[in-house]
């Protein structure tokens, strides 16, 4: 996929009403500190559209953004920030919830964990909600520059267990750094686009 124009089109806050987008919508989702504004500049190749902060939990609406006039990046609020107030991190998993359940463009659910650990709570949570509500999550993997090459299959093993996924699951090592496994993501996007044509003729 050849990013050629992206556009913030839509931000919505908790009561936002969500939009009725025409082009199918592949959403991340992840932790407040698991690199998912570094991952989601890397797949709109741009520097910091998704603004990377140094403290997490900036992600506190559902941002659309338009790429190619084609399909819609969604980035979701970062979840599981330890400093965020129990009232905001209710509101933050409400809308995560609401988008999830209600709108009917999504054709792909990314959930993002720190390769060096094995997933946290939330994490498998988060995984286990996405499959009860219909999703088939592909997992990927981030920061995976933070640990050694022969390191790799037995940290992927120790996610698929954490996370009770089976061997079906697509888990994408990534690193925003170097970029690895940033082509795998941009082609589940260009099979989304094609089958999204393909059903149109």
């Amino acid at each position: 996929m050849v990013i050629k124009s992206v556009n913030l089109e839509t931000v919505c806050g908790p009561s936002s009403k969500l939009p009725q987008n025409t082009h199918p919508e592949v959403a991340f989702a992840g932790k407040s500190n698991v690199g998912k504004s570094s991952l989601i500049n890397a797949v709109l190749n741009r520097k910091s559209l998704a603004r990377v902060s140094s403290s997490p939990g900036k992600t506190q609406t559902i941002n659309f953004y338009n790429v190619n006039d084609a399909i819609y990046v969604v980035d979701l609020p970062g979840y599981g920030f330890a400093k965020a107030t129990e009232k905001e991190r209710e509101r933050w998993g409400v809308m995560i919830e609401t988008y999830l359940n209600t709108s009917d463009a999504i054709r792909a659910v990314f959930l993002l964990v720190d390769i060096r650990h094995v997933p946290s709570k939330n994490d498998k949570q988060m995984f286990e909600w996405m499959e009860y509500v219909g999703y088939d999550p592909i997992v990927i993997a981030t920061k995976l520059d933070k640990i050694k090459r022969s390191q790799i299959d037995k940290q992927v093993k120790l996610i698929r267990e954490g996370l009770g996924a089976d061997k079906d699951t697509i888990i994408v090592p990534f690193s925003s750094e170097t970029k690895q496994g940033l082509d795998i993501i941009l082609d589940f996007m260009d099979q989304i686009i094609e089958n999204e044509e393909a059903d149109e003729e």
